[in-house]
């Protein structure tokens, strides 16, 4: 059953990376290792696949960026020897200078910010040029809410990205997983896990659009698997048309 369980999984992780050419030949690939549940699978699926896909590539690196707060770092270093995989860290003061240097009262986006150019950093600096993310398809889902009602425009972000300043680009190989694949997965799995230890997780507007979906799910069980088709069927045209440019054989009355 957790055979069957896995290859199932495994599949949808093997679609996404043919679906958008995720990987190469030659690649190094530099895992965002939080330690969470979501990194870890991230991980350990990567380490799966990479002996049976026919791309080769190399998983360098697990790197976690150590942001100042206290964390149970044995148990995922443990887990990363397990996998034979690298385990480096990137030193950071990030918690200080979000929460006593700065003090913001909205600190998500500066601690985001800080932590992506460690990442960066190290993963540079460890000779990858490729670094995977182990975002999901509830975070496409919150971050297109979350665009859409804090900031009135309708965006996700890419399950590729080309960074033009670093020459690395970003996979997300778990974008066709809800979370709660990766839930069960690692129950499935047993695989091991640290909690989030920022003080300002559950309190962010991301948990808000979280909630929102919850209860959306709730009455539209479907919704997640209907947004993916969305996104894989979209066209703009279906949308809203295109405004006409001033003097483009628009005639309406200009004292209007």
């Amino acid at each position: 059953m957790i055979k069957n369980y896995r290859k199932w999984f495994l599949a949808s992780v093997k679609r996404a990376i043919y679906d958008f050419g995720m990987l190469q030949d030659g690649d190094r690939v530099a895992v965002a290792f939080s330690g969470g549940k979501d990194s870890v699978t991230l991980l350990y699926a990567l380490d799966l696949l990479s002996r049976s896909l026919p791309v080769k590539f190399e998983l360098a690196a697990a790197v976690f960026v150590k942001t100042g707060w206290p964390m149970d770092l044995p148990v995922i270093e443990e887990f990363c020897r397990s996998l034979n995989v690298p385990f480096h860290v990137a030193e950071t003061e990030i918690a200080k200078i979000v929460f006593e240097d700065r003090k913001d009262g909205s600190p998500c986006a500066i601690c985001s910010h800080l932590r992506r150019g460690a990442l960066h950093s190290k993963v540079l600096e460890l000779g990858c040029n490729k670094v995977a993310l182990g975002h999901h398809l509830d975070d496409v889902i919150e971050t297109f809410f979350m665009s859409m009602i804090y900031t009135g425009q309708m965006r996700v972000f890419s399950p590729v990205t080309f960074l033009d300043r670093t020459g690395l680009t970003m996979i997300r190989p778990l974008v066709y997983h809800p979370s709660e694949n990766i839930v069960s997965f690692v129950e499935k799995e047993n695989l091991p896990f640290i909690s989030n230890p920022c003080p300002a997780n559950g309190a962010t507007q991301r948990e808000v659009v979280k909630n929102l979906i919850a209860d959306l799910v709730e009455r539209f069980p479907n919704l997640k698997a209907r947004f993916l088709n969305s996104l894989q069927t979209f066209d703009q045209r279906n949308l809203w048309p295109e405004r006409i440019p001033k003097g483009k054989g628009n005639n309406i009355d200009k004292n209007i």
